[in-house]
């Protein structure tokens, strides 16, 4: 077992590796898609997004993530692990010039879970029948880190790439599984599970959100009744399937106002409203200013 010594030094070597990669304030993509940096410079403001499939470390700073009613503090050291896709609100609570925030992502593909976890011998990876959160924050240990690392140094190596990236990107998901977080991904993996379940349910939202939803419809497809599946998506996601569609719904609208100048009116409709004030109410209520007040304040702080 790693000493605490010997874990820092991993951690410093993640660090500059990933400030290389880093330099400037914002959100940084790697050559590998699925890993990607991000740096800030000071505290921000709230924003709204989808958590994917994915396990980040925060480095250094802190991070306040929201989903429902629930709040998540994510301090320097700790490793954050998404097993559903999840409309979250978040900001940066400890960031400066001298120890700007820092934090490493790798998304994770469903397809090579199952293939990690069929490889691996008959009943390894136990999973109990307790329903767990799809967004677990636990200590990272020195292995973790160190895989990281590993996959980082693969970017210095382009000949490399594909031959190595796939090895270390299943070593992590061995090490995530066998982890602090594992129950919380074999919970997803289990077939039959309240968890995996709430996640084909979560999937076929995604691509339905437009569509008006009938609970019973939503409970038929998890094999539930209405009672049995409101308790099960709300302890999986944080909050209600009602409260889920229509926070993709206004990101979605959010992201055509801002990305593609389609007005206020027009967006509500094409994500699912039949009647703009109450997209106007229900925008406001997330994100805080009418839409065209948000829109316009978005695209001055450019």
């Amino acid at each position: 077992m790693a000493t605490s010594v010997e874990r820092n030094v991993h951690m410093e070597q993640l660090i500059h590796a990933v400030s290389g990669f880093a330099e400037q304030s914002g959100d940084h993509i790697s050559v590998i898609p699925q890993l990607s940096f991000h740096r800030r410079m000071r505290p921000t403001d709230s924003t709204h997004c989808i958590y994917n499939l994915g396990i980040g470390i925060i480095l250094q700073g802190q991070k306040e993530v929201v989903i429902g009613d629930q709040v998540h503090q994510c301090f320097e050291g700790q490793s954050m692990l998404t097993t559903i896709d999840l409309p979250v609100t978040s900001h940066i609570v400890q960031a400066s010039p001298q120890k700007p925030f820092l934090a490493v992502l790798l998304l994770l593909d469903l397809q090579m879970v199952n293939q990690v976890v069929a490889e691996m011998p008959t009943g390894a990876l136990s999973a109990s029948d307790e329903i767990q959160h799809s967004f677990s924050v636990e200590t990272v240990d020195t292995p973790l880190i160190d895989a990281f690392f590993r996959l980082i140094k693969v970017l210095d190596e382009p000949q490399m790439l594909p031959h190595l990236v796939p090895l270390i990107q299943k070593e992590i998901i061995v090490r995530v599984l066998n982890g602090p977080h594992g129950t919380y991904l074999r919970q997803l993996l289990k077939s039959g599970s309240a968890n995996q379940k709430i996640h084909q349910v979560v999937n076929w939202l995604k691509h339905h959100y437009i569509q008006p939803m009938r609970m019973d419809d939503l409970a038929n497809q998890a094999f539930m009744s209405p009672s049995t599946f409101r308790q099960h998506f709300r302890a999986v996601t944080g909050m209600s399937p009602l409260q889920y569609q229509k926070q993709l719904r206004l990101q979605e609208a959010r992201h055509l106002m801002f990305n593609q100048n389609i007005e206020a009116g027009r967006a509500a409709g094409l994500v699912g409203y039949e009647s703009a004030s109450q997209f106007s109410r229900e925008y406001s209520r997330l994100f805080g200013e009418s839409p065209q007040r948000d829109i316009q304040r978005r695209r001055q702080d450019l």
